[in-house]
C-alpha cells in the first residue's frame, strides 16, 4: 500500500471519527457502530493505519443511525461493535473517574447499560450488520475480524 493511500485513509478517518461528517458516509470503506467505549476510536485509527477509510458513529438508540446509513444500510461495509454490558460499567465507570465526572449516573447504570446493548443488537440485526463483541478482544484482534468480514463484503459486491 501506499503511504499516500495510508495517509488518505488516516485523514480519512480522523475527520469521520465519532459520527462526524455523515453526510459523506458513502465514501467510508468501512462504518463502526457501537454503544459508547466499545472501542470505536482506536479501531478506526488501527484500520485506517491498514489503508481503510473508516468512519464511527455512536449508537445512542436506532435513530442515532444517520438516515442515509437507514436508508441504504450497504452502503459500505458496516459493522457493529457490542460488548458485555457488566464489562461495560465497569469502563464507563473508570472513563468518569478519569474525567472527574460525577453527575452522569445514567452513563455507569447497568440497567440502563443493559437495555442500551440490547437496542444495539436489534439495531444490528435489523439491518443484518454483522457484529463483533469487543469484550474480550484487543483492538488488533477486532480489526482483524472487520478485515475479514471486509474482505466477505467486498467479494459479494
Amino acid at each position: 500500500m501506499s503511504i499516500i493511500k495510508k495517509i488518505a485513509a488516516i485523514q480519512f478517518t480522523m475527520n469521520h471519527d465519532d459520527g462526524n461528517l455523515v453526510k459523506e458516509i458513502n465514501k467510508s470503506d468501512i462504518i463502526l457502530l457501537g454503544v459508547s467505549r466499545t472501542s470505536k476510536t482506536p479501531t478506526s485509527i488501527y484500520l485506517a493505519n491498514k489503508g481503510f477509510k473508516t468512519s464511527n458513529i455512536p449508537l445512542v438508540n436506532e435513530n442515532s443511525v444517520p438516515k442515509i446509513l437507514r436508508e441504504n444500510p450497504k452502503i459500505a461495509c458496516v459493522v457493529g461493535l457490542n460488548t458485555e454490558p457488566e464489562r461495560l460499567v465497569d469502563i464507563r465507570k473508570n472513563r468518569m473517574n478519569s474525567l472527574k465526572e460525577t453527575e452522569n449516573k445514567t452513563y455507569t447504570n447497568l440497567e440502563k447499560i443493559k437495555k442500551e446493548v440490547d437496542d444495539a443488537k436489534n439495531t444490528f440485526k435489523k439491518y443484518k450488520w454483522p457484529v463483533i463483541d469487543v469484550t474480550r478482544k484487543s483492538v488488533e484482534e477486532t480489526a482483524a475480524s472487520i478485515i475479514k468480514i471486509y474482505e466477505i463484503y467486498k467479494q459479494n459486491g
